[in-house]
Order: C-alpha cells, then structure tokens, then sequence
C-alpha cells in the first residue's frame, strides 16, 4: 500500500511540473483541463487493472498491457518535459541568488519560465509520446519481412538456394487485430520458402490463448513442412496454477495443439531434411535460458544418431543458449535459429547504419544475423508481442533465409 501512495505521489509531482510547461507554453484553460483529465484517467485505469482488474499471472494481460502502454506513454512526456524545466529552474535558482545577494535586492525571486523553453520542451516529448502511442495501434501489426543470404563450403549440393521462413514469438494471448493476424500469416506463405520453422512462444501463459488464432495458422503451408520447438512461455511457468497435474495437462494440451495445426514439433530430437540424396539434420531443443530460464534443451539427447559431418541446423529459442552451450559443441552447427528478445520492441534500426535497443545490454546477440566460429545465428525479433502493446522502430519480423554453397555462388 505504501509503495502505491509513493508511486501516486511521484505521478501527481511530475504531472503538475509538466503542468507548470503547459500554462508557460498556452494560456487556452481548455488545453490543461484535458491534460489534467487524460494523465488521471491515465493513472485510475492503471491502479485498477495492477490492483482490482484480472490478476492471471505474471505476464500482463491485454488491459494491463494497455494500462501500462498508456503509463509508459504519459511518463515518458513528463520526464522529458521535466528535464528541460529541471534544467531551467536550476538556472532560475541560481540567478535569483545572484540578484539577492550581489546585486542588491533585498528579497529572493525566481524569473519568469521562458515560454519558448516550455514550447520546446513540450515539442520534444510529443516526439517518443506520439512514437509510443503509434507503436501501440500500428507498430506491432508492423510486419517486415527480411532477407539473409547465408554461404557455407560444406552445405549438400541439391540444398543450393534452399530457402528457409523463420518466425518465432507468437504469443497469441496477446493479439487484438484478426485481420492483421491473418494479414502475417499470408504474408508469411507468400514467401514460398521451402520449409518453414517457427523458434518457440506460442502462448503467453496457456494453450486457450491460441484458440481464436488456431485456424488461421493451421494455414501455413511449405513443402518441406513446418517446423516447431518450445519457448519459456510455452510451459505455463509465469501463472499460479491450482495443481502441478493442471499446468502439466496445459502443456501436454499445447504440445497436441500444435501436431493439430500441422507443426512438427522437436523436443530434444531431430529430423532430416532430404533432396536426393543429400539431407540436412534438423535439430530441435527444448528451452534453454541463461539465468532463471527454463533450462529443459538437452543437445546431447536432440543429436543422437547425428553423424559429425552432417550438416546441421539447430532450432532453439533463447540465443543465450547458443553463445553459452552451441558455439563451442564439437558437433559444429551451421546455422542456429532463435528468437526471445524480441528486440525488446523498441530501438532504432536503419539498416547500415543503426542497429540499436536497450535489450543489448541484455542479450550479446539479440537481432538479426551473427557469426562466431563459423557458425551462425539468427535472431528472429519476434511476431507477436508481449508487455507493452506494441513497437516502436523494432518490428514484427519474418526471416527469409537462403542457403548457398559457395562453390556454386
């Protein structure tokens, strides 16, 4: 309870400093009168949806991840404001002593706010604002398809230019648009791959969130087939269940769920893909997270029956797993798929130039392609989402990857 009043407390003290910018920046009564009513509508639906509201969980349920999206936003306006006025009223203070002590005034008085700060401080916190609430309606349905072309000395002839469509990080319990569901997931056959491997995540927390969107991705279609393993979310660990026998049956629910909609799922085995007679081992693992992370991947057990030179690529969804446990295997994997950051849905991307996002300082390898050893990774952003509703400049990705033998590039 004492957390919640401190909380309140510090939301009211920096809605009425921004308050402070807004009276500076307009003298229109209307326009505070509206910021005062949508930062308190703001803060009511959040105290209620963290306090009162549906409490299935850890992981946020979409009116919570709406509150929290709507906090985030308005916090971010009135941090940014703050600053530039925290700045200026330093300079204030300071002038004021000036004037009092060496320049003969007998009282204390702060100058005037300059309106044109408040203007600008203003104009620069609508910037992430406006970015934030974007992400929320249109940058999670944001889908990019992006394209690798990956070269490799030992890779089976009849596999030159195989083509592979990854996604990864479903959570269905978090989708809100079918329309744009459905718009990915043509979008993900109208890429034609090969085969296609879907790196873990399905759910949020429990195998009904994926009821409503079951028929729309029983629809993928590659001719090689589609290819599943499971992510931390995948095994109910984030919700307090009456019984172990109930989050166990939600699992083994899930695992059937998926065989339904045509997804061969790999827990800890393998799979060969063949053209002629040339194949390509295909390993999946259970989860494997560093830290706190379910630790269930058991390479040793997904590779028996691999021969050594057999060309390998391995699904497993933390990249964690990889730079700890994959790199330095002596079986060598070629190409290792994965995904679980999600690039933390925020960042800044422009393609050679900026690659960008807090999840860094998480994840060594958190996006897009890497080589170590000559082994790759990719790191798939994700398809879904999960927290805060939305993106901002780090979007729902579909990788498209072509294997080449460089011979015959």
């Amino acid at each position: 309870m004492i957390r919640w009043l401190l909380f309140i407390l510090v939301y009211i003290l920096l809605c009425l400093y921004t308050l402070q910018a807004l009276r500076s920046g307009t003298r229109l009564p209307w326009v505070h009168y509206l910021y005062i009513a949508i930062s308190l509508a703001v803060l009511g639906n959040f105290v209620y949806q963290f306090t009162w509201g549906e409490a299935d969980g850890r992981v946020l349920s979409r009116p919570k991840s709406y509150a929290f999206g709507f906090l985030l936003a308005v916090l971010t306006f009135n941090l940014i404001t703050m600053i530039f006025l925290f700045s200026e009223d330093i300079i204030r203070i300071l002038v004021a002593g000036y004037h009092k002590v060496l320049g003969g005034k007998g009282e204390f008085s702060l100058p005037a706010r300059r309106r044109f700060l408040s203007l600008l401080a203003l104009g620069v916190a609508s910037l992430p604002f406006g970015a934030l609430l974007y992400g929320m309606y249109r940058g999670k349905y944001n889908f990019k398809v992006l394209r690798y072309n990956l070269e490799f000395k030992d890779l089976p002839e009849a596999f030159h230019n195989y083509t592979i469509t990854q996604i990864s990080d479903i959570h269905s319990g978090s989708f809100d648009n079918r329309s744009k569901i459905s718009y990915g997931v043509d979008l993900i056959n109208r890429q034609e791959s090969d085969v296609i491997f879907f790196t873990g995540d399905l759910v949020n927390n429990k195998v009904t969130e994926m009821g409503p969107w079951k028929e729309l991705f029983s629809g993928l279609r590659a001719p090689d087939g589609v290819f599943s393993i499971l992510g931390n979310h995948d095994y109910g660990d984030y919700v307090d269940w009456d019984t172990e026998e109930l989050k166990a049956q939600n699992l083994e629910d899930l695992k059937n769920l998926q065989r339904e909609m045509g997804f061969d799922l790999l827990l800890n085995e393998h799979r060969y893909l063949e053209r002629g007679d040339d194949r390509i081992a295909l390993v999946g693992v259970e989860n494997w997270g560093r830290g706190g992370f379910k630790k269930a991947g058991d390479l040793r057990k997904a590779t028996e029956g691999i021969q050594e030179n057999d060309f390998k690529i391995l699904l497993s969804h933390d990249p964690s797993h990889w730079e700890d446990k994959v790199i330095h295997d002596p079986l060598h994997f070629h190409l290792t798929l994965s995904g679980h950051t999600h690039g933390m849905q925020f960042g800044i991307e422009i393609p050679g130039w900026v690659k960008w996002s807090p999840v860094k300082w998480r994840y060594r390898y958190w996006a897009g392609i890497y080589e170590e050893l000559g082994q790759y990774i990719n790191v798939n952003r994700g398809f879904g989402f999960l927290g805060y509703p939305g993106r901002v400049g780090i979007w729902p990705e579909i990788t498209v990857i072509t294997l080449k033998k460089t011979s015959l590039t």
